[in-house]
C-alpha cells in the first residue's frame, strides 16, 4: 500500500516547505495564458483571443497526468515502461533478442537499449526532419499505426516516446543502422541540435537515455526494486528474451531469461504469496489463433482469486475484457464438469465466486489493435477478446478435467468448501449487522461523535487513537461535516485472527457500525456514510503501529474502500518550533533541523516542543495542523503493486515470525534512530 498527498501543508518556514515538495512549474509556460486570463477578468469578455493553442509537446508538460496518469511514483516509472515496451516490441515481432536497462548511480537517470532494427533516421516526407526526431518530438507519430511494421505492439497511440521526451530534463537518443551510429540530444522535449553521425559501428539497435524533469515530478529517483521486478516479469512473458539490468546505484547486474515462460512465472508468484496448490497440476494453454493468447492457472488454498494479466507484454493492472473472458471460461468449465458428473451436493449453491475461489492465473494476450482505457494502458476494452478467451479456456479446461478426474474433483471440492465458508461468513456478518442496525442513527456506537451532515460525499470520519485524542478532536472538529470515533488500545491484528475473532472484536465492530457499509457478503458501498475515512494517530512508533493495524483490516476486509479512494492517513506534526513570535511545524526530525537551520541554529531548546501524542495538542493546534482542510496534510491510501502489497502484508503482519525477522534485519541499517 502506498499513499499520495491530497492537501497542502501549512507553511513551515521557507526551507522546510520547499525541500522535496517542488511543484509543476511547466504549467506557467502556457503561451498567452496569463495575459488572456487578465483581460477576461478585467472586462468580462470572452473571445478568440482568450483561446490558448498549445503546440508540439506543450500539452504534455501542461497536463502530464492525461498521458502518464500523474506525477507521483507511478507516473515517474510509467516513463520507463514506455521506453522498455518499445524495446520489447522489437522482440515480440522477431527483430531483437536482448534488452538492456541501466540505472544511474544517483537513481535519477536510466538508459534502455535493444538490438533491434533501430529507429529510422532518414528524413520524414512530411516533417522534412529525421524520422528519429519526428518520433521523439511529435505526438501521434510512430511506426505502429500500420500493422505491416509491428504485428503486435503494447500501444498504437504513437505518443509514448515523445511523452517521455517532453517530461525529461534531458534525453539522448542513439541509433545504430546500416553500419553507422547516429545521435541526437534533447532538453525538455526540444532538440538541442541536429541529429549527428557519430561513427561507423557494427551491429544495430536503439539506445534511449533520459532524466525525468524535477519541474514536473515530485521526485525523480527511480525505485530500483520496482524496476527489477517489472523487468523480471517482462522476461517471463517472452520466452527466450534476455533482459540485462545494471543497477549502478547498488553496483549489481541481473540477467533475466526464462525458457518456461509464464508457467515458471505462475509457479514463482504462488510460491512468493505463500499459498499451497490444491492439486499438483498446472493448466497451460497456448493458442496461435489471432488474437494470440497464453494462460497458466491452478487452484490454491488462497482466499479469493489472483489474476495477473498482460496485453502485448504490457501489465494491465485494472484487468479488462481479457480477464473477464478468463473468469467466464473457468466458471463454464468447472460448472459443466460438475453438472455432467453430478457432483454438486444437495443444499449447496455454487456461485461463480465459489468456483473461482483460490484461482491463481497468469494471462497474456497479443492483439493486433488493442484498445486500452487511457494512455497508461491499465485496462483492456476490446469486447471481442472476452468471448475469444472464454471459448478457448472453457473448452480446453473442460477437456483437461475430463482427462484428469482426480484433479477435477480436487477443484470441485475446493469450490464446495468455499461455498460453505462464504455462507458461514455471511451469517456471521449478518448477525453483527442485526446487532448494530447500521441503517439507524440511534443505533450507532455510543462513543461516535457523529457529524450533522447526511451526505456521504461531504462527510468525514476521523478514527483517532484513545479517548484523550478523541476529546481534543471533538472540540477541534467542524460539527457539520466531521465525525470522531476514538479507539481504545491496540487494534486486533486481523491478518492473524480468524473471521470469528474479527467479528467479535468490539473496536472493529464499532467501526463497521459507524461506516455503515457492512462487510463480506453483506458489503454495500452505497451505504457508506463517509467518503473520507481518516486514520489519525500519534506521530510516534505506537501511532504508526495502530495505523498499520487499521490499514491491514481495511486491506483484508474492506479493500473496496481503498480502491475507491475513501481511506486517508492524517499527518499530525511531530514538533512545534517557536521563534520570534511565530510558529513553525515539523513532521520529522529532518524537517525540525531544517527549520532551526533557517535561523542559524539560534533557537533555544525550550522553543522546541515535541508532541508525544495527539492528546498533548490543544484543540486549536489539532484543528490547525490535522483537521482543517485548508492547512492539514492528508495522504490517500492506494494499492500501488498488488503483488508487492500482498507480500508485505503477509510477511509483516502474518503468523510467520521468520519473515518479519528477515525484514527487520534487512532494514536495520536504514534505521538511524528508533522512536521508543
Amino acid at each position: 500500500m502506498a499513499a499520495t498527498s491530497r492537501a497542502k501543508k501549512k507553511a513551515r518556514g521557507k526551507k522546510s516547505s520547499s525541500k522535496g515538495r517542488k511543484k509543476t512549474v511547466a504549467r506557467k509556460k502556457a503561451p498567452g495564458k496569463k495575459k488572456a486570463a487578465g483581460k477576461a477578468q478585467k472586462k468580462g469578455a470572452y473571445s478568440a483571443k482568450d483561446i490558448s493553442v498549445l503546440k508540439g509537446l506543450e500539452p504534455v508538460r501542461m497536463r502530464p497526468a492525461m498521458y502518464i496518469g500523474g506525477v507521483d511514483k507511478n507516473g515517474l516509472h510509467h516513463l520507463v515502461w514506455e521506453i522498455v515496451d518499445n524495446a520489447i516490441d522489437e522482440v515480440i515481432n522477431g527483430h531483437a533478442t536482448t534488452v538492456e536497462v541501466t540505472l544511474d548511480k544517483d537513481s535519477s537517470g536510466i538508459e534502455v537499449s535493444d538490438n533491434g532494427r533501430g529507429i529510422p533516421v532518414d528524413k520524414h516526407p512530411e516533417t522534412k526532419r529525421p524520422a528519429l526526431e519526428t518520433i521523439l518530438t511529435t505526438l501521434h507519430a510512430g511506426g505502429k499505426f500500420d500493422s505491416g511494421n509491428y504485428i503486435h505492439s503494447g500501444g498504437l497511440h504513437g505518443v509514448g516516446s515523445s511523452v517521455v521526451n517532453a517530461l525529461s530534463k534531458e534525453m539522448v537518443a542513439r541509433v545504430k543502422r546500416d553500419g553507422k551510429e547516429y545521435e541526437q540530444r534533447y532538453r525538455r522535449g526540444k532538440p538541442k541540435g541536429d541529429m549527428k553521425l557519430v561513427r561507423k559501428v557494427k551491429g544495430r539497435g536503439t539506445t534511449i537515455y533520459f532524466k525525468p524533469d524535477i519541474e514536473i515530478f515530485r521526485s525523480t529517483k527511480f525505485d530500483t526494486k520496482r524496476i527489477r521486478e517489472t523487468l523480471e516479469a517482462r522476461a517471463y512473458l517472452h520466452r527466450g528474451l534476455k533482459i540485462i539490468y545494471r543497477d549502478r546505484a547498488k553496483g549489481v547486474t541481473d540477467t533475466f531469461q526464462f525458457d518456461d515462460g509464464i508457467k515458471a512465472y505462475l509457479e514463482k508468484l504462488v510460491k512468493e504469496r505463500g499459498f499451497k496448490p490444491t492439486h499438483d497440476f498446472m493448466f497451460y494453454l497456448e493458442s496461435e489463433e489471432e488474437p494470440r493468447m497464453e494462460v497458466a492457472l491452478q487452484w490454491t488454498d488462497e482466499p479469493g482469486e489472483y489474476i495477473r494479466s498482460y496485453v502485448n507484454g504490457v501489465y494491465t493492472r485494472d484487468g479488462g475484457t481479457h480477464e473477464q473472458g478468463l473468469r467466464t471460461g473457468v466458471v463454464r468449465a468447472v460448472r459443466n464438469y460438475i453438472d455432467i458428473h453430478d457432483l454438486k451436493p444437495r443444499g449447496v449453491s455454487l456461485t461463480p465466486d465459489d468456483l473461482r475461489e483460490g484461482l491463481s492465473a497468469v494471462l497474456s494476450v497479443y492483439h493486433l489493435e488493442p484498445q486500452f482505457q487511457g494512455q497508461t494502458k491499465e485496462k483492456l476494452n476490446n469486447p471481442e477478446i472476452n468471448s475469444h478467451v472464454a471459448s478457448a479456456v472453457g473448452a480446453n479446461l473442460e477437456l483437461y478435467f475430463n482427462s484428469n478426474p482426480t484433479t477435477a474433483k480436487a477443484v470441485v471440492a475446493r469450490a464446495i468448501l468455499a461455498s460453505k465458508a462464504r455462507r458461514a461468513s455471511r451469517d456471521a456478518v449478518l448477525q453483527v449487522k442485526r446487532k448494530t442496525a447500521v441503517s439507524h442513527r440511534l443505533n450507532l456506537p455510543g462513543k461516535l461523535a457523529d457529524c450533522e451532515s447526511t451526505r456521504p460525499a461531504k462527510s468525514e470520519l476521523f478514527i483517532v487513537e484513545g479517548d484523550s485524542a478523541g476529546g481534543s478532536a471533538k472540540q477541534a472538529r467542524e460539527r457539520k461535516t466531521q465525525a470522531i470515533l476514538p479507539l481504545r488500545g491496540k487494534v486486533l491484528n486481523t491478518e492473524q485472527a480468524t473471521l470469528a475473532k474479527v467479528m467479535e472484536n468490539k473496536e472493529l465492530s464499532d467501526m463497521l457500525s459507524a461506516l455503515g457499509c457492512g462487510m463480506g457478503a453483506s458489503f454495500n458501498i452505497s451505504q457508506l456514510r463517509y467518503h473520507k475515512i481518516i486514520i489519525l494517530t500519534d506521530a510516534d512508533s505506537d501511532g504508526h503501529h495502530i495505523m498499520t493495524l487499521l490499514l491491514t483490516f481495511f486491506y483484508r476486509y474492506l479493500p473496496e474502500l481503498i480502491k475507491e479512494g475513501f481511506v486517508y492517513l492524517g499527518m499530525p506534526p511531530l514538533y512545534r518550533i517557536d521563534h520570534r513570535g511565530k510558529k513553525y511545524w515539523a513532521w520529522s526530525d529532518e524537517e525540525k533541523e531544517e527549520v532551526i537551520d533557517q535561523f542559524d541554529g539560534k533557537v533555544s531548546e525550550d522553543a522546541v516542543t515535541r508532541f508525544k501524542g495527539l492528546g498533548e495538542m490543544s484543540p486549536h493546534q489539532l484543528k490547525e495542523t490535522a483537521m482543517l482542510p485548508e492547512s492539514r496534510t492528508l495522504q490517500r491510501v492506494f494499492i500501488d503493486d498488488p503483488l508487492e502489497t500482498e507480500r508485505v502484508v503477509s510477511d509483516l503482519m502474518g503468523k510467520d515470525a521468520s519473515a518479519r525477522y528477515k525484514f527487520v534485519m534487512e532494514k536495520a541499517e536504514e534505521a538511524d534512530d528508533v522512536d521508543h
